[in-house]
């Protein structure tokens, strides 16, 4: 009988496969699961870094806005001392002009 094996040496070379396949099932679904897992993580990362952009963006609108905004008052500030110079330059050349010609009037 010389190559040939036992019935029991068979079947308990038959049950040491049957672990070895039971382990390596569940080590590849305990893989199979942390692949699941980081593609989940890898997936809200990049929703993540999508919203950022768009809040980088609106953070860039609302800061030209505000640079509007924070200019309004300067301008309005200039309109108002332009006109009052204006007045001003107005009320001198009107005075002048009355004044010369009160003078040549005489």
């Amino acid at each position: 009988m010389e190559g040939y094996i036992l019935r029991a040496e068979h079947e308990e070379f038959a049950r040491r496969i049957d672990a070895e396949n039971s382990r390596q099932n569940r080590r590849i679904e305990v893989l199979e699961e942390s692949v699941d897992r980081f593609g989940r993580i890898a997936t809200s990362v990049e929703k993540l870094a999508v919203n950022m952009e768009g809040m980088l963006k609106e953070q860039e609108r609302q800061g030209e806005r505000l640079d509007k905004l924070e200019g309004k008052p300067g301008e309005n500030w200039n309109s108002v001392v332009k006109s009052i110079l204006a007045a001003i330059g107005s009320a001198i050349g009107g005075g002048l002009v009355v004044a010369i010609a009160t003078i040549f009037m005489k």
